[in-house]
């Protein structure tokens, strides 16, 4: 395996990475500054109130998106990592 391909493989992978983890990461951005915008304006400043609903967000959305994740990861392992590592 040359450096070319190697790299071009570790840029693929690191794309994928970043297409899976979008949709959780904007869930937890919506609700953190939901949130914290929440409890700026009621002066409510429970540490609970901050877990919480961020985690039901995460998880829920975790649950919408696990299809597109799966189909994102077995693409990637089917036209990248699979051809090398038989050798095609």
């Amino acid at each position: 395996m040359n450096e070319l391909v190697f790299f071009d493989t570790l840029r693929a992978g690191l794309w994928t990475a970043v297409l899976i983890s979008t949709p959780i990461l904007l869930a937890a951005l919506v609700a953190g500054v939901a949130i914290g915008l929440f409890q700026a304006l009621t002066s409510v400043q429970e540490m609970t109130l901050t877990f919480v609903p961020k985690l039901a967000a995460i998880l829920a959305v975790f649950w919408v998106s696990m299809s597109f994740m799966t189909a994102t990861l077995t693409g990637y392992f089917a036209d990248t990592l699979i051809p090398i590592i038989a050798g095609m």
